[in-house]
């Protein structure tokens, strides 16, 4: 008997990378989020298990202060336990303090995490977006200067729960001041989940006629009303080539309530398989693994390709 072709059966679109690099997130924008603590072996297995996967960029951890994060208080005890797995493992440093804990254990990708607003400025880190900037300086020269790759974050590039829409112009300065400090990397961050296509194209327009190469740009985008998909495909259209995702979904943003889930990774791997685009990525291990994850965490995952793939083995 002839068995069925895989699905989803690849139809490439026109205008698309050959590769995407996922820039996976769950071990920390993902459990950061949870109101238990999870074990600390239990998230060195979940970097493991994601490693085996073939995603090559996981981020591991945050060096924030407990006070702040406690679920990633154990940032040392979890780094050193996954530092010698064949991926990239970034880790958030908010701060001088932050970057000393990382770099003592060896670090070579960190990230630095700012607003393009000034009420999640204020609400994160207790500073006006100048003052984190400045706040970013020193931390972003020191690592520069120690060899180790710098990501800038920016979050509500599209929408702020306290000020809603956010002009563009203002995203795009924040961004310039970003790499101007020695950024090598920017995410774009949907931190509420309310950007839609063609709000995605007018931002990537005005970075790239600003100077920005589309190859320094990766996009991060919350799945609040189901635009997630809809604008990594814009992004994509743009040349983008680097998006983060969390697998299973998991994540969302401690400091903004009505932010949603990250873009699960299974979905996106699910939609750039049928487009044609390389991931690297077992599709097949992601999804046990987030089955893994999600039994670990009690409740079923919110990634659709998670619960069709995981149901049809039942």
């Amino acid at each position: 008997m002839t068995l069925p072709m895989p699905l989803p059966m690849t139809v490439p679109a026109p205008g698309l990378p050959a590769r995407v690099r996922i820039h996976e997130v769950g071990p920390r924008d993902g459990l950061q989020n949870e109101k238990a603590t999870v074990p600390t072996e239990v998230k060195a297995e979940f970097v493991r298990r994601l490693a085996a996967t073939g995603l090559t960029t996981i981020e591991a951890t945050s060096f924030v202060h407990p006070k702040w994060v406690p679920q990633l208080a154990d940032a040392e005890d979890l780094f050193a336990q996954v530092s010698a797995l064949p991926a990239a493992l970034p880790v958030l440093v908010p701060n001088e303090r932050g970057l000393d804990r990382a770099l003592a254990l060896g670090a070579r990708r960190v990230a630095v995490f700012a607003s393009a607003t000034e009420s999640f400025a204020q609400a994160n880190l207790n500073r006006s977006v100048d003052e984190s900037l400045a706040m970013f300086a020193p931390v972003v020269a020191r690592a520069k200067a120690a060899g180790v790759h710098v990501r800038g974050y920016l979050s509500m590039c599209f929408g702020d729960p306290w000020e809603g829409a956010v002009p563009v112009p203002g995203v795009v300065r924040v961004c310039r001041a970003l790499l101007d400090l020695g950024c090598d990397e920017l995410s774009l961050g949907d931190t509420i989940g309310v950007a839609t296509p063609g709000h995605v194209t007018a931002l990537l327009d005005e970075l790239t006629g600003r100077g920005v190469p589309v190859e320094a740009i990766g996009v991060h985008f919350h799945d609040t009303y189901g635009q997630a998909l809809a604008n990594t495909l814009a992004a994509l259209q743009h040349g983008v080539t680097t998006v983060d995702a969390s697998a299973g979904g998991l994540g969302g943003c401690p400091f903004a309530r009505s932010a949603t889930g990250n873009l699960a990774t299974e979905d996106l791997v699910w939609m750039l398989r049928g487009l044609g685009v390389d991931t690297g990525v077992d599709l097949d291990r992601l999804v046990a693994t987030s089955v893994w994850m999600a039994a670990h965490l009690d409740r079923p995952s919110p990634s659709r390709t998670v619960r069709a793939l995981s149901h049809k083995d039942q």
